[in-house]
């Protein structure tokens, strides 16, 4: 949340606190229970990585950005992440869906008066 603008109260307090807890101190908390206990009782931790900060990664410490991704995830894992996702494909999904909708919009617009115009954003948080 310390990125968020809050441009437009997009999220709801209940969302917000889930996120406000997913935080950096609670990562290691987490993994330190995880290493003191049994494997069963573990908690799954997963991270996902936008692909705009994997070029930093890959200037810093002179490797391709599918090297740096291919580091980073191993990293993560040595650490005892349990998934590492990459976000481009929600950001895939979401594309799909608005084309989606904004074709079901404009087949609409002669019947219903607020079919157009349609707005649509990204966070830029």
């Amino acid at each position: 949340l310390s990125d968020c603008l809050a441009c437009d109260s997009c999220m709801t307090l209940e969302e917000g606190a889930r996120v406000f807890q997913q935080n950096q101190k609670e990562f290691f908390r987490v993994l330190n229970l995880n290493k003191k206990c049994d494997t069963s009782k573990h908690k799954v931790l997963a991270v996902s990585l936008c692909p705009q900060s994997l070029p930093y990664f890959a200037a810093k410490f002179s490797l391709s950005v599918n090297e740096a991704a291919k580091r980073l995830c191993g990293f993560l894992k040595s650490l005892g992440v349990h998934y590492v996702f990459d976000t481009t494909i929600a950001a895939d999904f979401s594309i799909l869906e608005s084309q989606r909708e904004f074709v079901q919009r404009y087949q609409r617009r002669n019947q219903e008066e607020h079919a157009l115009p349609m707005f649509a954003s990204a966070c830029p948080g």
